[in-house]
């Protein structure tokens, strides 16, 4: 069996030519701890869509986390899909958020800023993958295809729907029930009866 190293994915924090090879171990476990994912050829152009969305959002939200962490924001992603009181693919839970009209082209919608269920999606920066974390896109790739084909039986975040960081407190918080703590993260599930 092999585990997962609970090393921490800071590259900004590593020496120069450290990273490379810590990343390619971890690449290496991850391939063999979540099912290689490159053997599978079976995924359709949706489906390779909602990995791909998935796999963003553990980079934007966790790409500073432990692979249990980027796991667990994969689940969260997951577990709202399968909530009916969020939208039913990946690619709208982690787009989910209230919208604006182009000033351009009213056909086009663009997401406000800093109100969506993800804050990365709408902070009005760029979304692009820095080269020096390729290696960890790639990890989170991984993790993303894995967490879209697997059942829920392994959820070790107990159903979680939400989470934040230990620095804030948000105001939601006192009314779901905290499930884990991942790193800084602190994962919560929305219960059924609310």
């Amino acid at each position: 069996m092999v585990s997962v190293l609970p090393i921490k994915l800071r590259t900004s924090l590593m020496k120069v030519g450290t990273s490379m090879k810590l990343l390619a171990s971890l690449t290496i476990a991850g391939a063999v701890a979540f099912g290689a994912a490159s053997h599978a050829t079976s995924n359709t152009p949706f489906e390779r869509e909602q990995i791909s969305c998935i796999a963003n959002n553990i980079y934007w939200e966790a790409r500073n986390q432990n692979t249990k962490g980027m796991i667990a924001v994969g689940l969260v992603t997951m577990n709202r899909v399968n909530d009916n009181r969020y939208p039913d693919t990946p690619c709208e839970v982690v787009h989910q958020g209230p919208t604006r009209p182009s000033w351009k082209n009213k056909n086009i919608s663009y997401p406000v800023k800093n109100r969506c269920q993800f804050s990365w999606y709408c902070d009005g920066k760029a979304e692009v993958v820095p080269q020096a974390d390729f290696e960890v896109y790639e990890i989170a790739r991984m993790i993303a295809f894995k967490v879209y084909y697997a059942s829920s039986r392994w959820d070790f975040t107990d159903g979680a729907t939400h989470y934040h960081a230990d620095y804030v407190r948000p105001a939601w918080a006192s009314s779901k029930t905290k499930t884990i703590t991942i790193g800084n993260h602190i994962f919560y599930r929305w219960e059924k009866s609310e």
